[in-house]
């Protein structure tokens, strides 16, 4: 029904930006929460930041909250992530979900997506 493809990823030195992109295709009958999440070797997956169905709402993890910027693009269906000060922490698979349910952006964090995207990788060096 919908399916979820990352874009934008790729080496980076620290405080370069980036920008992540999602597109999101197939059939759905509502709009879609949207969220970053990654995961960095020998790390557990952690949520990045959330933007709700209707973009009113959004979440951001206290380690990217004041450098990274969810943003929706209704017109061209995708989902980007701007990524500024970018640090050797960062590195990591950033992978982009969906989730059909209205709720808080915050609610998304916990990973219980219904939709998952195959993953773009963003390495940082010093």
């Amino acid at each position: 029904q919908v399916q979820l493809a990352e874009s934008g990823g790729g080496l980076v030195q620290a405080g370069d930006s980036l920008k992540l992109s999602c597109t999101v295709s197939g059939r759905t009958t509502r709009n879609l929460a949207v969220a970053w999440f990654r995961q960095a070797p020998g790390k557990e997956r952690e949520c990045v930041a959330v933007i709700n169905d209707i973009g009113g709402s959004t979440y951001y993890a206290d380690s990217v909250n004041g450098r990274f910027t969810i943003s929706k693009d209704k017109a061209k269906n995708t989902n980007d992530l701007q990524m500024n000060n970018l640090k050797p922490e960062d590195t990591a698979t950033y992978d982009c979900a969906a989730d059909s349910r209205t709720s808080s952006a915050s609610y998304f964090s916990h990973g219980d997506m219904e939709y998952w995207g195959q993953g773009t990788q963003v390495t940082g060096s010093s």
